[in-house]
């Protein structure tokens, strides 16, 4: 039996001029508002909403314009306003998302690991993955504004 070496964990922060609370609500409840739905979703310009089900076991999905659903993650840790941990379904790895309270902003830490669990093609998507979530994470910072 082989076992793959660790794949570096991709770890992106930005900062947004709202309080934590309100900064989890942006990211989860309104996520259809500032998420890249046409350039990061399984059915591009034909998705039309994102959900993400506010509980353990939860789904975060996309709807697309003819009522399909198609599931990008599973909620595995859900701590309003502090953050949620995702099972990431579209490329088998886990996403963690934090909310640090600092005068009145908040920090966004994004940490997006477990690489190894994908298999052959990990690296690459990772290194994808890298430069999609600071794309999306200034989506968030320009909603914020």
């Amino acid at each position: 039996m082989t076992t793959q070496a660790p794949i570096e964990t991709i770890r992106k922060s930005v900062t947004v001029a709202i309080p934590a609370s309100r900064a989890f609500v942006v990211f989860t409840d309104e996520i259809s508002t500032w998420w890249p739905l046409d350039s990061h979703s399984y059915g591009g310009e034909k998705t039309t909403m994102a959900v993400v089900e506010g509980r353990e076991g939860g789904r975060v999905y996309e709807v697309q314009s003819d009522g399909t659903e198609a599931d990008w993650a599973t909620v595995t840790e859900w701590d309003p306003p502090n953050g949620f941990t995702l099972d990431w379904k579209i490329w088998p790895s886990e996403v963690e998302v934090r909310f640090i309270e600092q005068n009145g902003s908040t920090r966004v830490e994004l940490e997006h690991r477990g690489w190894e669990r994908a298999g052959d093609g990990a690296e690459a998507m990772r290194d994808n993955y890298a430069g999609g979530w600071e794309f999306v994470l200034g989506k968030l910072v320009a909603k914020a504004a």
